[in-house]
């Protein structure tokens, strides 16, 4: 079965629940969501009545709730020693989140080390993972980045540097990024060859999660800007195929393509992937819809 998903709001007053049935608009079976705003530190008391209503909604629809991603706000860095308390503190408090959503898996960027060197970043991280992991039923996920400026985790090496020194490794995996791994000087036409290579250097069992994004910039660009799909340099024929590897195919694929004109396109790209038929005249329909 096909797990397909996209990044959905995550309101005060409907929680969780509103996130599902925003998922469910889009004809999906998996989604990811922030438990408040990425750039900041403002969150709402979990209602776990809210929680148990979007449960069972879960299972009205054959959608697994271990399959659900929740994504770390971008403030988090635990690469860099500033505000490094902070970093540990707060990602504390988001595990403590997923776990009274019943969530299992928590994504987050491992961090930019602004001049310390990618070798003690690297310490830096799985020294705070070891902390925020003990007494933890959540499992981080370390995303593939862009490279982009100083972050670390622009490569398998690197994400391997930093799980080779986790206490639980039960408790740490990775999620890709379509888009990311372009960025990075990964060529994804050729998916099967970076699979292998993950899976030499990493071990394919630590990949739980793959968000698929298009590119607005060519392969090693370093830039790290999402494009819709099929609309970018790596091309839908090349998404499809990574969505349908079977070898990934208990993995949930997320969607985090830019809105149109401030409208989500997931529940149109999601029909397009599931129909394996590219629609050039997407981005002028979702437009229509205003």
């Amino acid at each position: 079965m096909l797990l397909i998903g996209s990044h959905v709001g995550y309101k005060k007053d409907t929680g969780i629940l509103g996130s599902l049935e925003e998922a469910l608009s889009y004809g999906e079976n998996t989604f990811m969501f922030y438990t408040g705003a990425p750039q900041n530190t403002m969150r709402s008391p979990i209602n776990k009545d809210i929680v148990n209503k979007a449960l069972d909604l879960m299972k009205k629809n054959d959608i697994d709730k271990n399959k659900i991603i929740v994504h770390a706000p971008y403030i988090i860095n635990l690469a860099n020693t500033d505000k490094y308390e902070f970093a540990v503190s707060f990602l504390k408090e988001e595990i403590k989140r997923c776990e009274e959503l019943s969530m299992k898996y928590l994504v987050l960027h491992p961090g930019s080390h602004v001049g310390l060197g990618v070798d003690v970043a690297i310490d830096n991280i799985s020294s705070g993972l070891n902390e925020v992991l003990k007494n933890s039923t959540v499992t981080i996920l370390l995303e593939t980045m862009a490279g982009k400026g100083s972050e670390v985790g622009k490569n398998f090496d690197e994400l391997k540097r930093i799980i080779d020194k986790i206490d639980n490794k039960n408790l740490i995996g990775v999620c890709m990024d379509t888009c990311h791994l372009n960025d990075s000087g990964y060529d994804v036409s050729a998916f099967d060859e970076i699979l292998d290579e993950f899976d030499r250097k990493i071990g394919i069992k630590y990949l739980k999660c793959i968000h698929i994004n298009d590119s607005k910039n060519t392969i090693a660009s370093h830039k790290d800007r999402h494009e819709n799909i099929g609309f970018g340099e790596i091309g839908f024929d090349n998404l499809i195929k990574i969505i349908y590897n079977d070898r990934i195919k208990d993995i949930p694929k997320i969607l985090e393509t830019p809105y149109v004109l401030d409208k989500a396109p997931y529940k149109m790209e999601i029909e397009m992937i599931k129909n394996k038929k590219f629609d050039s005249n997407l981005i002028e329909k979702i437009k229509d819809t205003h």
